[in-house]
């Protein structure tokens, strides 16, 4: 029975414990996931929620936080489900909290008024904050013309029958962002319109398929390149037969077949093909419009005097955060009721938890970003080739944290390099094993075998083989397999399909004409 007895009190200790940290936990984790302009949003949201909270960019000695009197917590990392189950149960306490203390708003700003009067944000912070606000309305970009609007301007000028003018606004408005129609045009007839009403979609069709950009409105990709070419073009005619009725073996290089089905010679095909290059097979791309939000580094890394590499962390920007005294005044001398004291102690663990996770933040942040960066001193001293493999649980194991810790620390994150700003997941990169049980890092292997292909002799290129071959002259030794898989992710074609006929016919003529003598 005793056993009984302190094992369900044992349970009961773990279930309090559990319910005190997993708040803490998840809060740490969410802190510690923020880049540093979503951490700023974080903390301005804090300051306006929680009362007690006050910045100052200089505060003074009495108004320091306290150091909390539990130990540091962990480093974040996964909850458990049962965490998970505490935290849901809590956050529906806090709710009818929060509705039980509605009624004693009116007292807490008594208080507010008998204890201060400040507001809560300086008029610098104002004025600050105001100036920001400002520049980001005078820095917005404004909304580029869409591919619909600049069709839609260029119809205008057109005098068109009233359904031959709803039928081309309808095409349109049903192309692709590459400019491509994907819906069957007899999709877009109204069903009553029967046979007439496709004879208009035709013409309304060729009236889009007429304005620019050219091949706009295509319906496949052989259309889209036909309405691009013009008949002052180079090699005109060859090209409008070579896409229409050779296409693929146009694509695959396939010059010699080409040539046995067509009179044209290996210069005339060597030449459309270079003119087939210049042509858009998504000409409404232009159009896309991608939104990039502006980088703002978390960590720079530079040499110390010792000529060793430091990273510091961009702590100017965070402001320091304290919990004003005045709340814990009033918790100390009992001038407040209860319902009051419990709400001010609820907001001042709440406002404690969040500079502790703040500093856990920049701590785990430190720690982790200076472990990336000694081991990743090669690419900093000599360039990206020079790159190392790198895992997350490599840091993890360094760092002493969870690999999910890691994970998080470096999410979104940026870093300021001599060699440029890159985001802190660059550093991590996979890597193969070479033939002598080596390991080279992806980028070394991709930034080499460019540079091989780009040198190659275009009449004759390299095989995998032999690019494997040519590979192991520069240190790094790997199966032809493994050139395969790198140069099909790196969306470089087969050596058929990079070969140049007329160069390497060419090259023939002049060995038969060498051995002929």
């Amino acid at each position: 029975m005793r056993l009984s007895l302190g094992q369900h009190q044992q349970q009961r200790q773990l279930q309090q414990q559990k319910m005190v940290l997993a708040p803490r936990m998840i809060q740490s984790m969410e802190i510690l996931q923020l880049p540093i302009t979503a951490l700023q949003e974080r903390i301005e949201r804090e300051l306006e929620e929680n009362a007690v909270l006050e910045v100052d960019e200089t505060p003074p000695e009495d108004v320091l936080p306290e150091p909390p009197a539990e130990e540091e917590a962990p480093p974040p990392d996964v909850p458990t489900e049962d965490e998970r189950e505490l935290v849901i149960r809590e956050d529906s306490d806090n709710a009818e909290d929060f509705q039980r203390l509605e009624s004693v708003a009116d007292q807490i700003a008594e208080f507010n008024d008998d204890f201060d009067d400040r507001p809560r944000v300086s008029s610098n912070r104002r004025e600050e904050l105001a100036q920001r606000d400002h520049d980001l309305m005078a820095n917005a970009v404004g909304r580029p013309r869409s591919l619909q609007d600049y069709l839609l301007e260029q119809l205008g000028y057109f005098e068109l029958e009233p359904r031959v003018r709803e039928l081309a606004e309808r095409i349109i408005g049903s192309l692709d962002s590459s400019g491509r129609l994907p819906v069957p045009l007899e999709d877009l007839v109204p069903a009553e319109w029967g046979e007439e009403g496709r004879r208009l979609a035709e013409e309304a069709l060729r009236i889009v398929q007429r304005l620019d950009p050219p091949g706009v409105a295509a319906r496949d990709l052989r259309e889209c390149l036909l309405l691009q070419l013009s008949p002052e073009m180079p090699y005109y005619q060859e090209l409008r037969t070579l896409i229409a009725d050779h296409l693929d073996d146009l694509l695959h290089n396939r010059l010699p077949a080409i040539q046995r089905k067509t009179d044209y010679t290996l210069e005339q095909l060597q030449g459309a093909l270079e003119q087939l290059r210049k042509l858009n097979p998504r000409p409404g791309a232009e159009f896309e419009y991608t939104p990039t939000a502006p980088v703002t580094p978390d960590v720079y890394v530079e040499k110390d005097e010792q000529g060793r590499w430091r990273v510091r962390l961009e702590d100017e920007r965070i402001p320091r955060l304290y919990i004003r005294q005045d709340y814990r005044r009033m918790l100390e001398n009992g001038t407040a009721d209860e319902k009051v004291r419990d709400y001010i102690r609820r907001k001042i663990n709440a406002a404690q938890w969040l500079i502790d996770s703040i500093e856990q933040r920049r701590n785990t942040l430190q720690k982790v970003a200076q472990a990336i960066v000694d081991h990743q001193q090669d690419f900093l001293e000599k360039g990206p080739e020079f790159i190392h493999p790198l895992k997350m649980q490599q840091i993890a194991d360094r760092v002493g944290v969870h690999v999910t810790t890691v994970s998080r620390a470096v999410d979104d994150k940026w870093i300021q390099t001599p060699r440029g700003i890159f985001p802190l997941k660059r550093f991590f990169v996979g890597g193969t094993s070479t033939e002598g049980g080596e390991e080279v890092a992806w980028d070394v292997v991709r930034i080499k075998l460019q540079e091989i292909i780009d040198k190659e002799d275009k009449s004759n290129p390299l095989s995998d083989d032999e690019l494997a071959k040519e590979l192991a002259k520069h240190g790094i030794k790997v199966a032809r397999r493994t050139v395969t898989k790198y140069r099909k992710a790196m969306n470089i074609p087969s050596s058929r399909q990079r070969r140049n006929w007329a160069l390497a016919q060419k090259r023939l003529r002049g060995q038969q004409d060498r051995d002929g003598k």
